[in-house]
Formats: structure tokens, sequence, C-alpha cells
């Protein structure tokens, strides 16, 4: 695959993908995927100037059509799909429709296709060059497998957008997903094929949902070593969580030698999100999305595409997270002494203070200390952290060539 020249690193032209009707994707008022996670992702993000960067294009997706999303769901799900969303009270709970984590309702069916829309969008765009980096913060629905939704999540839009790099003549493709919970969908849709090697750092499926995720899922048969998880115990803080990063990713980057970075940054692995056990910060966070940039810039030609994705602590960590995320892919990272807009926080007092009820956050960042050590100083059997990552090395590094211990 031959790549249009691209701008300089520190300003990559990049494409948001971002429209009001993205929030048309919602369970209901009760449900923890609120929608307003993605218009205050995109107001914060506008009140920053980030939207408003002469190298960056903000551009409405369009709904996929079923021969889009056909190319990594069966068309007997993408019809059952139309059905349930034509039909919310007549649910299919054994294609995961109509459950209570997806709750049917009507218009689902364009909903999501129009997220999955979204990230083939910038697949689009980084395949002929317009872009080198694409952010769908609406998307990273990881859960979602060739023939059934799971986990919040219908149609698999990162996976869609592996399969239109692939089919456009991309050799290989690197995924890494950093949110809290296993990107098992993307995983399964490409168990398979020795195109695509999936990287998920989440907490161990012994504490959560989907219980999947362990060191010895290594890829198919003709695969092996496709795959790659990184479960780490509850509870682990911003050290161990990047020092984990840190000894696993690279490494198999360098390796593996991707075209293209396709990443899910769901940000739930906070310590305030309401459904998880880790205790990341906004600043892990975004520090992760910093290195993602990094390897994609070093490996890539800095063509990267970046995903939303699991995220429940709608007003003091989603926009903030994904604020970031667009800033790093567009080569404008905001600080973390930042103040946030006042004119942002005073539309979440005015909109939304009754509903959520906490007071906006002050500055783009925690304030934390971000000092971890480096795996080369050494492993330490008495951690549980880093069992888990020789775990995942002593599993999947041979079959890269690479050495367990030293690399």
């Amino acid at each position: 695959m031959t790549f249009l020249p691209g701008l300089a690193q520190t300003a990559p032209p990049t494409t948001v993908v971002w429209a009001p009707a993205m929030t048309a994707y919602n369970f209901g008022h009760s449900h923890p995927m609120a929608p307003e996670r993605m218009e205050l992702t995109a107001k914060l993000a506008g009140s920053l100037g980030l939207l408003a960067l002469d190298h960056v294009t903000v551009a409405a997706p369009e709904v996929a059509t079923d021969e889009e999303l056909q190319s990594v769901h069966t068309p007997e799900f993408v019809a059952a799909v139309r059905r349930v969303s034509e039909n919310p009270g007549a649910p299919d709970e054994a294609r995961g429709l109509g459950t209570e984590d997806d709750p049917a309702f009507a218009g689902m069916h364009e909903a999501s296709a129009r997220l999955a829309g979204g990230s083939l969008l910038a697949a689009a765009a980084v395949l002929d060059g317009s872009a080198l980096r694409a952010v769908n913060f609406g998307g990273g629905m990881h859960h979602a497998s060739r023939d059934r939704a799971s986990g919040f999540c219908i149609y698999n839009d990162a996976a869609l957008a592996i399969q239109r790099l692939l089919d456009g003549g991309v050799r290989r493709v690197a995924y890494v997903d950093v949110d809290a919970h296993h990107g098992d969908g993307t995983q399964n849709i490409f168990w398979d094929d020795p195109r695509v090697l999936t990287i998920s750092l989440h907490e161990s499926g012994l504490t959560l949902f989907p219980g999947t995720g362990f060191a010895n899922e290594i890829g198919g048969p003709n695969a092996q070593g496709s795959a790659v998880n990184v479960a780490l115990p509850a509870g682990t803080a911003d050290a161990g969580w990047l020092r984990a990063f840190h000894a696993v990713v690279p490494q198999l980057i360098g390796a593996f030698e991707p075209e293209v970075i396709v990443s899910q940054h769901g940000c739930d692995s906070h310590r305030l999100d309401p459904l998880t056990h880790l205790n990341i910060s906004v600043d892990g966070q975004r520090e992760a999305a910093t290195a993602i940039g990094n390897l994609a810039a070093r490996y890539c030609g800095n063509r990267w595409i970046s995903t939303g994705g699991g995220g429940y602590n709608v007003v003091s960590v989603v926009p903030r997270s994904w604020s970031h995320l667009i800033a790093i892919a567009a080569g404008r990272p905001v600080p973390l002494r930042t103040p946030v807009p006042e004119d942002w926080r005073s539309y979440v007092r005015d909109k939304y203070g009754a509903r959520f009820g906490v007071e906006p956050p002050e500055l783009m960042g925690d304030d934390v200390d971000l000092w971890w050590r480096s795996w080369e100083v050494g492993f330490d059997p008495n951690d549980a952290v880093d069992r888990s990552v020789m775990a995942t090395r002593k599993e999947v590094f041979p079959l890269h060539g690479l050495d367990p211990w030293f690399d």
C-alpha cells in the first residue's frame, strides 16, 4: 500500500468525527452509556480551540450501509438489528438485542450504524491521504461480535475501520485497546487473521465484565501471537498501568511493524468511574494516548485512528480525557495544568447541574504524580501487576521473536 506523503509530525492533518446526530445512540435516561458524554466532549474540545485548528477537519459521519456493516458482521445480525430497531417491543435477546446492557430503542440500527460510519470515515480519510490521524470519540464499540451485540455495543466500529484498511491495501494493522474492559469483540473478529495484532490492557476478567482477556488468549491457529492480553488486577493505579503498557505494547508494535494503528480509548479505567475497579487518572489516560501517538509516529508514518469507548463519569472524566485524545492526535497537546474553560463549566452547570449533580472540574488534569518504574529495572514476582505482565510476555513474546525476560 502506498500512502500519500504527510505533513510535519508536529501538525498532522487530522479528521475529527462529530455531529450532534451521533447522540441518537441512546439506551435511555437511566443507562450508564449517556449520550451527553459525546456532546460535552465536543463542546470542551471546541472551547479549547482544538476543532478550529487549521489542520483539523470536523466531519459528520454517514449511516453505514448494510454492505459496509457486513464486512465484519453477519447479514443475519444486521437484519436482526434492523427488526428490533423498527419494533423495540420484540427484542432478540439471543443476539444481545433488548437486554439489560443493550436495551432496544426505536432507531437503534441507524444510531449504531452512524457511529460505525464515523470509524469508516476515519479509515477512508487515512487511506486517501486526506488525514494522517483521525478521531471518532463516539466510537470504540469493542464488545460487539460478528453476530451478537454485547456490553452497550451494537456494531463494532473499530473492527469495521480495521477491515476497511485491510480491504484498502494495508498489510498490517495494530489495534491497541486501553478500555477498562477487555476488547473481546474486536479480538474475536480478527482471532485468526495474522494481519491484525490486537492488544488489550484491561481489568482482569476475574473481577469485571466480560470475564475474558487472559494471557493465554493468543489468537487462532493461523495467527498465533496476534492476540495479546494484559489482565490487570483490580485497584491498579497509574504507576502499575503505565509500567504494564510500556513493558508490552512498544515491544510488540516494533516487532509487528504495522502500517496503521487503530486504538480504543475507553476512559472507564478512571478512579471515579462507577462501573470499574481501576485507579487511573486523566493524566494517566493522557499519557497512554501520547504513547500510542508516538508509536504511530515512529512505526506508521503517523497514521493513527483513535476511538472512544467506555467511560461513565460523564462530566468530570470523559470530556477531559477525550479532549486530550483529540489534542494529542492533532499534535497540539493540552497541558495538564490548563484551566478548564469557564464557558464550558458554566454550560455544564446550567444544562446538566440538576441531572449529574457534580461541580465541573477546574483543571484539565487530576494533578497526580505519574512516575512509574520501567520494566528494565527488573521483574518483581511479589507484585501482582508484574506477574500479569510476565504471564503475557511469556505467552506472546517468543512468537514475535522477542525474549520475555530481556526485551
